[in-house]
């Protein structure tokens, strides 16, 4: 057909549009393009050559069956970004090999910021889409970097399945436990790979273990490698009973052999153990086993129903850099991961609260999310999870939030920064558009039903700057940090109160210094930044009782509201309000003005300004006036009330305490933990092995900063750490007072500059 259509454009001839919409039909209809393949391929190459026979174009899957939507997860520099970069290359998503930090002056894919490149890092999840044995799967490659976690977090709230890479030699790391608890709260299914078999000290055997004993999962190994480091030459693939090779100067051609005779006893063992562990949650397999009749097809459905159940995680090795193993993972996501029909999502209702399952279907009533936006220079772009309908270009849809109806214009299919304009998208999709205004964690609807789908988890900001810049670039810097909020969640702009100056707060040093970058380099905005400061928090110790009258008379009518009850140590949640009056001795319509007085308050702690969480007030006394209450009066007397009582609570200040995990050569394990002692660290615990430990501590925030100098001066450069927020913590008496002082200080020095 190809030969026949280059004969006809050779001479001259014009085609007909309804011809060429003729001709794309055939060759892109699911059912005519499988024929197409069979016979241009025969059976005994058809796996090696011809199952990336991707459709051209901007295809949209009609059946949920074929749909895979994936994270890509991972500690920082486990090779998550290389490995999407060879499922994009082997799906012939694009035609060339790219490396991280732009070591080819290119860079990776899905790395499409300049500060990625230069870094080596990912810091924004980007999306992509790939097809693969007939199935299109939605990519979503998320950070390493503990700072920018929350880009992991609305990825993993809209996926169906992930991927979580872990290396062969550092095994499970800090952030590998952080991405596998987000999984958990999800309840995404995943599979893990164990990437870089190739290095020196690879053993994904120990990794394997890892899985179990430090994240509580259930590894099955499906595969074997086939030698280790520089010997490391291709995988066994226990499911089917073979060897697999990957031949070919970037690893594009499959090679299927027996398994050789010197592996042949060791993968029988593997093996067994996996049919074994499969075995445990599939009856039928049990059967089969028992019977000697175990197909492929059978152990096949059986691992898929495990893991889709979160009973077992699928265990393939490989090397992303080396193009080994690539493909057979990308069969085993496939075949594993579950579909977006295969879970089920709930929905809250509008009208009662009450929990609804969706269907998923795209048949019923439209629901979905917004879970990222990108506020760039062309406008807003909106990336969103159809969870069940169809979604239209020209259509209208409702935000559950803010009860505005949007009009659908252009709907897009992303690849990194690559569009491809689509007509619609069913459920289970991932998909763009421009032209709403929303926020991410925003819910839409057709406007036919009342459901909201519940946010995603928004980790609070731990760390704090002061940004200024002359007057000319006000407009620049204030737009900028518009967007920045907008973006992302965890980046919070506000003004203290005392100085008027500008605050931004983050998740840490690394996740603000990319913003302050991005200033400068999108927005020209030269910026001047305060030392990082500490997310502190001040809270109660001890219950109290208050009660107080609010009365004042201007002349006219006055205001009065009393409000009686007390105070109470609250360690669920940062402030619960409630509301015990009998008898309407506080009329009803006043109840809300009480907790709006005591919310206010929460704002600035009595110690050293600080915001104030765990604490429950309970209102169960007061009075009121005929004529003189009001919403005001009420609001006032809750803030008197709450004056009164705060100094008999025995407030405390708490800090921000982080998970520090150091890894060194075992040499210099005295020097480093004293470096930690010396900054209030406290030792959790220490493993060593191949001639490096690693050692686990809890260290206060304030006292990480600069710790990288530190350590590596300590190390002779040979030691890295990394670090995640853990808790709140109450400081010390000597750290408490200096704070205090401090604190008093600025507030004198504040008063006197006003005077």
């Amino acid at each position: 057909m190809r030969a026949t259509m280059r004969v006809w454009v050779g001479r001259g001839q014009v085609f007909d549009k309804t011809i060429l919409y003729i001709l794309r039909e055939i060759l892109f209809r699911p059912s005519l393009r499988d024929k197409l393949v069979s016979a241009r391929c025969p059976r005994s190459r058809r796996r090696s050559a011809c199952r990336d026979f991707p459709p051209r174009g901007a295809v949209v899957i009609r059946d949920q069956r074929f749909i895979r939507n994936i994270g890509i997860s991972a500690h920082i520099d486990s090779g998550k970004t290389t490995l999407t970069e060879r499922i994009l290359f082997y799906t012939q998503r694009i035609h060339a090999i790219h490396e991280v930090k732009g070591k080819d002056s290119v860079g990776a894919t899905m790395d499409s910021m300049d500060l990625e490149r230069e870094r080596g890092i990912t810091i924004q999840s980007a999306a992509t889409h790939c097809f693969w044995q007939n199935h299109a799967i939605n990519i979503i490659d998320t950070p390493g970097h503990v700072d920018f976690t929350i880009e992991v977090e609305r990825a993993l709230r809209i996926l169906d399945g992930a991927v979580l890479v872990l290396c062969a030699v550092a095994g499970v790391q800090s952030q590998s436990v952080t991405v596998d608890r987000q999984m958990r709260r999800y309840g995404i299914p995943r599979v893990a790979f164990i990437n870089k078999c190739d290095r020196s000290g690879a053993n994904p055997l120990r990794v394997a273990n890892q899985l179990r004993d430090k994240l509580g999962l259930n590894p099955v190994l499906l595969q074997l490698p086939i030698g280790l480091e520089s010997h490391f030459e291709g995988v066994i693939d226990l499911v089917h009973e073979q060897a697999i090779y990957f031949d070919g100067p970037q690893g594009q051609t499959v090679r299927n052999e027996p398994i050789a005779e010197a592996f042949r006893a060791e993968a029988l063992r593997a093996r067994e153990a996996m049919l074994d562990a499969v075995s445990m949650f599939s009856d039928e397999l049990t059967e089969a086993m028992l019977e000697d009749r175990v197909t492929v097809e059978l152990l096949n459905q059986a691992i898929r129903k495990a893991t889709i159940a979160q009973q077992i995680t699928p265990v393939f090795v490989g090397s992303a850099y080396k193009n080994k193993g690539v493909q057979a993972l990308l069969d085993g996501i496939t075949s594993y991961l579950p579909a977006p029909g295969d879970r089920v999502h709930h929905a809250n209702s509008v009208d009662d609260g009450h929990e609804v399952p969706l269907t998923g279907s795209a048949q019923d009533p439209l629901v979905l999310m917004a879970f990222k936006v990108d506020d760039g220079r062309h406008g807003q772009l909106t990336y969103l999870r159809i969870f069940q309908g169809t979604l239209k270009r020209s259509s209208t849809i409702l935000n559950m939030r803010t009860q505005k109806k949007h009009r659908v214009g252009r709907l897009v299919r992303m690849h990194a920064e690559e569009m491809e304009d689509i007509d619609h998208a069913i459920a289970g999709d991932i998909v763009a558009m421009f032209g709403i205004d929303c926020a991410s964690s925003d819910t839409f609807t057709d406007g036919t039903v009342s459901l909201s789908l519940a946010s995603m988890h928004v980790p609070t900001p731990v760390i704090s700057l002061t940004v200024k810049t002359d007057t000319k670039n006000l407009a620049g810097l204030s737009k900028a940090l518009r967007r920045f909020g907008k973006e992302d969640p965890t980046f919070r702009v506000a003004s203290d109160p005392e100085t008027g100056e500008t605050v931004i707060s983050g998740m840490g040093e690394l996740h603000l210094e990319v913003y302050l970058e991005r200033m400068r380099r999108e927005y020209s905005v030269p910026v001047e930044v305060s030392p990082p400061r500490v997310a502190y928090r001040e809270t109660i110790t001890a219950a109290a009782v208050f009660d107080y009258t609010h009365k004042k008379q201007t002349g006219g009518a006055g205001q009065y509201g009393r409000v009686g009850g007390r105070t109470e140590v609250n360690t669920e949640e940062e402030f619960t309000f409630v509301d015990a009056t009998v008898g309407g001795v506080i009329p009803r319509e006043f109840i809300s003005s009480c907790e709006k007085g005591f919310r206010s308050c929460l704002n600035k702690g009595p110690l050293i300004g600080a915001p104030l969480v765990n604490v429950r007030v309970i209102v169960n006394d007061g009075a009121a006036h005929a004529v003189d209450s009001s919403d005001v009066a009420f609001q006032e007397a809750a803030r008197g009330a709450f004056r009164q009582v705060i100094g008999r609570c025995k407030p405390q200040i708490l800090e921000p305490v982080m998970k520090v995990v150091v890894e060194t050569p075992a040499e210099f394990q005295g020097n480093v933990v004293g470096t930690l002692l010396k900054r209030r660290g406290i030792i959790v615990g220490t493993t060593e092995e191949n001639g490096f430990v690693q050692i686990e501590a809890e260290v206060p925030l304030a006292e990480v900063f600069g710790y990288s100098t530190v350590l590596r001066s300590s190390s002779q450069g040979k030691g890295e750490f990394s670090m995640e927020f853990s808790r709140y913590c109450p400081v010390p008496a000597s750290t408490a007072e200096d704070l205090i002082r401090s604190y008093q200080e600025r507030q004198r020095n504040t008063k006197d500059g006003a005077s």
